[in-house]
């Protein structure tokens, strides 16, 4: 993963891989005995204790937020789909990749305003994480230290839009806000809270809305190691979410309901960036306990 170290924390490193690599093959070994429905894997994330891991990368921002939104109201009698992928429906950007800034809570805004940007007008526009993480701190956010998709949207809001990728590149650190109002590519008039804890609301959001932004708790080993699969961890929190995330769709893999979460730590993680959650199984690593969406003016 091109990475280049000193002897001394070459040996350190090589230690730590070392014991990943106990932990991925024992996984797998139990997986192919039928007793997990996910496979772990050897990724840039090896070569990092647990803690190291949590403390770079596990920075949202969990507080709750749930103030002067209107609320997504579901309709339980509408028929939903089986199975929903925003991406075969253009909707969903290329994998980024946060790198080693704590701003996962942008990447899960921007992506789920770039879904309801594609979604509303066709055109389907990388959208600029940068830009929250330099701008915002008056909502709130504190650029790589975390921040909440929710104040991304109350500073877009005031604002007054969103630059793209292309004008207002990805730096991997916080650097002074450079926003330029006649930039703006799409603009954002409000947002939507989905009740919190409620998969079928959350379900009937990612059907009939697009892509939904959310975090999870991906603290566990085995969320930093994830390969494959449904991932299904019985010690992940379900009400404590440490990591924005986003939802493109949902399914059924070999019998097991899934999520369909779009990450932003490249494509060497996980099923080329994306992770299949366990669904409706009582809001298992707090998928379901934050989820909102934009409103696309």
């Amino acid at each position: 993963f091109n990475k280049s170290y000193t002897n001394v924390e070459e040996r350190l490193r090589r230690t730590i891989w070392g014991k990943n690599l106990e932990i991925v093959e024992e996984h797998n070994r139990q997986a192919d005995l039928g007793l997990h429905t996910y496979r772990l894997g050897m990724n840039q994330f090896a070569d990092l204790t647990n803690e190291e891991f949590v403390k770079l990368l596990n920075e949202f921002q969990n507080k709750d937020d749930q103030k002067d939104t209107r609320p997504f109201i579901g309709n339980s009698n509408i028929k939903l789909p089986d199975t929903v992928d925003w991406r075969d429906r253009g909707a969903v950007v290329p994998v980024k990749n946060q790198g080693q800034c704590g701003s996962s809570w942008a990447y899960s805004a921007v992506g789920s305003i770039e879904g309801a940007y594609a979604i509303k007008t066709g055109k389907l526009v990388s959208l600029s994480e940068q830009q929250l993480v330099d701008c915002s701190t008056k909502q709130g956010n504190m650029g790589c230290n975390g921040g909440l998709m929710t104040q991304s949207f109350e500073y877009l809001e005031e604002a007054g839009g969103i630059e793209s990728e292309d004008t207002y590149p990805y730096k991997d650190r916080e650097e002074t806000c450079t926003f330029n109002t006649s930039k703006v590519v799409v603009k954002v008039c409000g947002f939507v809270n989905i009740s919190s804890g409620n998969e079928d609301a959350l379900k009937q959001a990612v059907a009939l809305i697009g892509p939904i932004a959310t975090a999870v708790d991906a603290s566990r080993t085995s969320f930093q190691m994830y390969q494959s699969g449904v991932y299904d961890e019985p010690q992940c929190s379900s009400d404590q979410p440490s990591h924005g995330i986003f939802i493109v769709g949902y399914g059924n893999e070999s019998g097991k309901d899934y999520w369909l979460l779009k990450n932003s730590w490249g494509t060497d993680w996980g099923e080329q960036g994306y992770i299949k959650l366990i669904r409706n199984k009582n809001n298992e690593c707090a998928i379901a306990t934050m989820p909102s969406y934009p409103i696309i003016c």
